[in-house]
């Protein structure tokens, strides 16, 4: 690899990273690919691979350089442990860049040009990213657009694959009209003209929709909520001596909160540091919050089953009526490798599993929402609210309320907090559901049906998020088919490849 050629793999990356929270610049999405799509122009395959796997080394290493921190901060291992566990996640991630600049070439080399097959090679990526090895779409191209209300909007009918393929298409729509040998001839207009044709039909839909989401918004009914940002020490967390001090913040904190009408309060992920179910005076003590705040209440905490005399530990969730009855649990189903159970054991021997107070957890059976009186919500722990597929099944099983708590305190005062928020707005669009998140220490938010982060809190500060939310019942086209876009996109992508098996080198 020549100076210039990675140059322009390192600029492609950065610009993938700057794009990102922090520093949010989602319009260098945009362009960000162009100079990978240039610096591949003429490469073989081989070469063309090694290319897009240093531009992933270094926008996954932007992205998730604060895995470094969670490791050595919370694992109990060295900065340089903390290290190799990042790289072995950042060059098993760095991979899809490097099979999309390879399937560039390769098309490009059986005269298929890339404004065909890049926008089609880069989605049909990510949703396998999804998926393989428990899925880690963490931070895909289209969450770059999280601020750009009008162009996310298209996410209730083809979820992020649309906007991530309008994404790619324009990079090469750019490349073609600046960079491409002899590009400027005739034969780029009718990619030109579909190019920004469809970017103009996606913002004329956006804003056609949220005009319409407000005026159907205006005729519902709406509820009042609170958020108990209760920023508790991750170091104490799982303290007994530091319990009855946290159950006293948060119940004092709900009872100020309930004083403003509130129906529901939502407490984070684990908030009550003890196994709820066990039901002594310390539960009785949540149920009587409950009922003295007159207010649903629905909070984490860890929950456990007992198999064959073996006791397995689960993420849950419990909703308490205003009467003090419990509505209904839900243990958490998308576990997080390292946070709560350490994947390839034998392998990474050195690395200690974060969350405290528990050994690995277990896996929940059944996604399900809980029903809240005429209603029900579908909870989402931790960053389970980063994949589409858990949030459009309580959709499509009655969910008319997303509910998201975690627990960040782990990332400490990084981009990672702001990272998972605006991931899990999106399944607000994708939906058209509110979207409400408690956070231990931030951020928590109210995402309203359009994506729109209304309502928010700040990092590491004790405080309570109070504002109004609807229940929503009518399912989007997303909701009711799922991904069909990115599979139609894979579809495609194995066509254009039989036709190229007939077609020799250029």
């Amino acid at each position: 690899m020549n100076k210039k050629t990675l140059l322009l793999s390192l600029v492609s990356g950065l610009l993938i990273v700057l794009s990102f929270p922090k520093p949010d610049m989602g319009f260098l999405a945009w362009i960000a690919i162009v100079p990978l799509l240039y610096a591949i122009e003429n490469q073989d395959l081989p070469a063309a691979f090694g290319t897009g796997f240093v531009a992933g080394l270094v926008y996954n290493t932007g992205l998730l350089y604060w895995i470094v921190f969670v490791i050595t901060q919370y694992g109990n291992t060295s900065f340089l442990a903390g290290v190799a566990v990042m790289f072995l996640l950042v060059i098993y991630l760095s991979l899809y860049p490097a099979f999309f600049c390879l399937g560039v070439a390769y098309f490009r080399k059986r005269g298929i040009r890339g404004v065909i097959m890049a926008p089609l090679l880069w989605v049909s990526l990510d949703y396998l990213k999804g998926f393989l090895f428990s899925g880690f779409p963490w931070e895909d191209l289209a969450y770059s657009q999280h601020g750009y209300l009008p162009v996310i909007q298209i996410g209730d009918i083809t979820g992020i694959y649309g906007i991530t393929f309008l994404i790619v298409l324009l990079n090469c729509i750019v490349y073609d009209l600046l960079l491409s040998p002899g590009g400027k001839g005739k034969k780029l207009w009718p990619g030109i003209v579909v190019g920004f044709g469809l970017l103009s039909l996606v913002l004329g839909y956006g804003i056609y929709s949220m005009n319409n989401l407000n005026k159907s918004l205006q005729h519902l009914g709406s509820i009042n909520v609170s958020l108990i940002q209760g920023n508790v020490d991750q170091s104490v967390k799982w303290s007994t001596a530091y319990q009855n001090d946290t159950m006293n913040v948060y119940r004092g904190m709900s009872l100020t909160a309930s004083k403003q009408d509130v129906s529901l309060i939502v407490w984070p992920e684990t908030a009550v540091p003890f196994c709820f179910q066990n039901l002594d005076d310390r539960s009785r003590n949540v149920i009587d919050t409950a009922r003295k705040a007159g207010s649903w209440l629905l909070f984490g905490s860890l929950g456990y089953e007992r198999v064959n005399g073996k006791i397995s530990f689960r993420n849950s969730a419990y909703l308490i009526s205003p009467e003090g009855a419990v509505s209904g649990r839900y243990d958490k189903v998308h576990l997080v490798p390292f946070g709560e159970y350490v994947p390839l054991r034998k392998i990474l021997f050195f690395v200690d599993k974060l969350v405290e107070g528990a050994g690995d957890f277990t896996s929940g059976g059944e996604i399900r929402p809980i029903p809240m009186g005429g209603n029900e919500v579908g909870i989402l722990i931790c960053y389970e609210g980063i994949f589409p597929e858990i949030s459009r099944e309580y959709c499509m099983k009655g969910a008319g309320l997303l509910v998201n708590i975690t627990n960040d305190a782990w990332y400490g005062n990084t981009s990672a907090p702001y990272q998972h928020l605006t991931m899990a707005a999106f399944r607000a669009v994708e939906n058209r559901r509110y979207m409400i998140r408690a956070a231990n220490t931030g951020v928590s938010a109210i995402v309203n049906p359009a994506g729109d982060i209304v309502f928010r809190t700040g990092l590491f500060e004790r405080t309570t998020l109070s504002g109004p939310v609807k229940f929503l019942r009518q399912n989007t086209f997303y909701s009711r088919y799922g991904n069909v876009f990115a599979c139609s996109c894979i579809v495609f992508l194995l066509i254009g490849f039989v036709i190229s098996l007939r077609r020799v080198d250029v």
